[in-house]
């Protein structure tokens, strides 16, 4: 991404859970590092783009990454995940939001916030005007 900045890799933190995890009598249970979330599940299965590799846990190929955005200038679509593609669009689009990538195994049920930085064009917007919701409508 031609916007990228201030980026945080999790991959010394990730070793470091992944070695606990597989040393004979570690501290880290499987069922401790392999905990997600049912909606993250979900998450993954409808909204992960898949990634080359296999589970660092169960050796699964159902590993797929989530990119999660956040910030003001994003309005009521803060919080929501996009896929890379539409991260350039964004980038273009908003003055700066954060992008948190998630990786998650359908199989085992691991998951691991791998990287986050900063995205945008530096210019400062107001965030969307709110569009009304289904829950707002009904309650």
């Amino acid at each position: 991404m031609w916007s990228q900045r201030e980026v945080v890799d999790y991959a010394l933190q990730r070793r470091s859970t992944l070695a606990s995890l597989r040393r004979p009598g570690g501290r880290l249970a499987r069922r401790e590092a392999c905990d997600a979330d049912p909606m993250l599940l979900r998450a993954a299965k409808h909204h992960g783009e898949s990634v080359d590799g296999n589970c660092p846990v169960c050796d699964s190929t159902e590993l797929t990454q989530l990119h999660y955005v956040f910030g003001d200038q994003l309005g009521q679509y803060s919080g929501r995940i996009k896929r890379t593609a539409e991260l350039e669009e964004m980038a273009h689009e908003f003055g700066e939001f954060k992008v948190v990538v998630v990786e998650v195994c359908r199989g085992c049920s691991w998951n691991f916030m791998i990287m986050s930085y900063l995205l945008g064009d530096g210019v400062k917007r107001k965030p969307p005007r709110r569009q009304q919701t289904v829950e707002d409508i009904y309650g």
